[in-house]
């Protein structure tokens, strides 16, 4: 008999949980969700459902707004993609190797987290306009990156460094070596070592990167409306649109783009997560 069944008294069989006051708990995570995210996200709904259906679909469908939507979707997808790749091997070489000032540059690993992002913003385009310090290199080639969709993704990717690496780290720290030192001593090659051993271990954590890391870029304002130039039709994000549309008072043509930017982030966002659950549940079937 266990303890659990021991201290339930008159003989009642009761499921012993770690942490008491369950339903105390429950009851505030639900409403402390309602009142910070579900009710300002619901705001947004019902403004937006003040208009009728012609001008909510001639809001949303405009030639101006579906650029920006190009621009904000594809440079936050392009971010978010070369976050994964040169995040990971960020992830990897900190983790993996020992060197003289490691301890800084992991530090300033999260400095996009700490910097504003107005800052960021004029750091870069400083950085890359045509008389910055690698702008005036790139120019000449050809390369043009500040005010342009270019520089966009640039911001993009700056800002969204640290979600990969910070996912990525943890799990490289405690990943079972002895796997790679097995697979090294049946005669498997470093690549065929990563592909089978390293790359299935880290696939859930460079998903999760990925999600946050457009997730984030899909919103950020601050650090692009510097460097992007902010011309219709060509570097106008749809979070600036949004804004401009605030300023002329237009509230629910604002709110109709809104609810467009988080469908369309909510799906992508899902759609990740249900294969970062498929990927863990083929992984632990492949173990069994």
């Amino acid at each position: 008999m266990s303890a659990a069944t021991l201290a339930v008294p008159s003989g009642k069989f009761r499921s012993a949980r770690v942490l008491p006051g369950f339903h105390l708990s429950l009851g505030f995570t639900v409403f402390y969700l309602c009142l910070i995210v579900l009710i300002p996200l619901s705001a947004v709904f019902i403004k937006s459902f003040t208009m009728s259906w012609d001008g909510f679909i001639e809001a949303v469908t405009s030639d101006r707004v579906v650029a920006s939507y190009k621009l904000t979707f594809g440079a936050s997808l392009i971010g978010a993609t070369l976050n994964v790749i040169f995040g990971g091997i960020v992830a990897w070489v900190l983790v993996r190797y020992k060197f003289p000032g490691k301890k800084i540059i992991d530090a300033l690993v999260d400095l996009p987290f700490a910097l504003p992002t107005a800052v960021a913003g004029i750091a870069l385009t400083a950085l890359y306009s045509g008389n910055g310090w690698i702008g005036k290199f790139l120019e000449p080639l050809g390369i043009k990156v500040a005010f342009t969709p270019l520089g966009v993704i640039v911001a993009l990717t700056f800002i969204g460094l640290p979600f990969v690496v910070r996912t990525v780290q943890p799990v490289l720290e405690d990943a079972e070596r002895e796997l790679e030192e097995a697979a090294a001593s049946l005669g498997a090659s470093h690549w065929q070592t990563f592909q089978k051993v390293i790359f299935p271990t880290i696939l859930p954590a460079l998903l999760t990167g990925f999600a946050l890391a457009f997730a984030r870029a899909t919103g950020e304002y601050g650090s692009v409306i510097f460097i992007a130039g902010n011309m219709p039709m060509v570097s106008e994000i749809t979070p600036l649109f949004i804004v401009t549309k605030l300023e002329q008072y237009d509230y629910a043509g604002a709110t109709a783009i809104a609810m467009v930017m988080l469908l369309v982030s909510f799906t992508m966002l899902l759609t990740i997560n249900l294969l970062q659950a498929w990927t863990r549940k083929r992984g632990q079937s492949e173990k069994i």
